[in-house]
C-alpha cells in the first residue's frame, strides 16, 4: 500500500491526500512533521519537507512530483487538463501558489494561528497587515484575472483548482478570508473547492487534528 509521510493541516500534504481519495487510491498516512531533524526521515527525503509518498520501490518527495506521478500511474480520473496549453498553465498556477502565495499564507497561518496556540505567543500583526495589505493584494488580482466566475479553472475539476484554493484554506484558519466584494471570482472558486466532497472530507479531519472540530 502507498505511504504517506505527513501530517493533516500542511497545503502540500492535503494535495497528495486529496488526489488519492479523488482517484480512490488506498494509502496509509505516516505522521511526520516537517523539518523535524527526524534522522530516520532525511534518509528517504534529506530536504526534511513533506509529503513523502512511498509507493513500492519509489520514493518520492514534493507534491508536485508526486502528483504527476500519480497522475501518470493511475490515470483515472484525470486530474490534469489534456490540452498541452492548459497543462502547462496548470503548472503554472501550481507553481505560483505553492510558492509565492502559500508562502504568504502560512505566514498568517503562523502568526494568528501557531504563534497563540502552539507558543503562546501573540501574533505579529504588524507582519500580518504588511501580507493582507501589500504583498497578498496583487497577487489576488492577477488570480482574479484568471479564474471563472462559475465552474473550475479548466473546466473539470484539476489539480490547479486545488493549488489556488489551497493556501487559502489555512489562511481561513487563522481568520483571513478572501474578500468576496474585491475579489469575488477567487472567493467563488474557494468556496467551490470546498465544497468537493473530497476535499472537504480532507478538511474535516484536517480541523479535527487542529482542534477546530
Amino acid at each position: 500500500m502507498i505511504k504517506v509521510y505527513g501530517l493533516h493541516g500542511s497545503p502540500f500534504v492535503r494535495k497528495v491526500f486529496v488526489a488519492l481519495d479523488i482517484k480512490n487510491i488506498p494509502y496509509e498516512i505516516v505522521p511526520q512533521m516537517p523539518f523535524s531533524g527526524d534522522q530516520e526521515y532525511l534518509k528517504i527525503n534529506p530536504l526534511g519537507k513533506v509529503p513523502t509518498l512511498v509507493d513500492g520501490e519509489l520514493t518520492l518527495g514534493d507534491s508536485k512530483v508526486i502528483c504527476r506521478y500519480l497522475e501518470s500511474a493511475y490515470p483515472d480520473p484525470a486530474l490534469y487538463p489534456a490540452d498541452i496549453a492548459d497543462r502547462a498553465m496548470a503548472d503554472w498556477y501550481e507553481d505560483l501558489c505553492g510558492g509565492a502565495v502559500a508562502e504568504m499564507a502560512a505566514g498568517i497561518f503562523f502568526q494568528r494561528f501557531m504563534r497563540p496556540f502552539a507558543f503562546k505567543e501573540e501574533p505579529d500583526e504588524e507582519l500580518v497587515s504588511k501580507i493582507t495589505e501589500k504583498r497578498l493584494p496583487p497577487m489576488l488580482d492577477y488570480l482574479e484575472s484568471q479564474v471563472p466566475a462559475d465552474g473550475f479553472v479548466f473546466g473539470e475539476f484539476t489539480m490547479a483548482d486545488l493549488s489556488i484554493a489551497s493556501p487559502f484554506f489555512n489562511a481561513a484558519y487563522a481568520g483571513y478570508d478572501v474578500d468576496a466584494s474585491r475579489w469575488p471570482a477567487m472567493a467563488g472558486l474557494i468556496a467551490r473547492v470546498r465544497a468537493l466532497p473530497e476535499v472537504a472530507a480532507v478538511l474535516e479531519k484536517e480541523a479535527k487534528s487542529l482542534g477546530l472540530g
